[in-house]
């Protein structure tokens, strides 16, 4: 079970990644960030995220057209 869960579902880019990026700050770090979305480019759109803020994207899966992804806060 994820530390914090944050539905961006019905969010169009660039909405998810900067609700993420807010919501991540409130996860203690080594917690995790559950983040849904409806939005078939936030798969990318979550592996640059976490690339580029050096956290960890732990999975991702999709479910009637929602994507799931868990993001394991490992940022300095």
């Amino acid at each position: 079970m994820a530390d914090k869960t944050l539905d961006t579902k019905g969010l169009q880019c660039p909405m998810p990644i900067l609700k993420a990026k807010k919501a991540i700050a409130d996860v203690p770090k080594g917690g995790t960030l559950e983040v849904l979305a409806t939005d078939p480019g936030a798969v990318a759109d979550f592996e640059a995220f976490c690339r580029t803020t050096k956290n960890t994207l732990v999975e991702h899966s999709e479910d009637a057209g929602v994507y799931r992804f868990l993001i394991k806060h490992t940022a300095p």
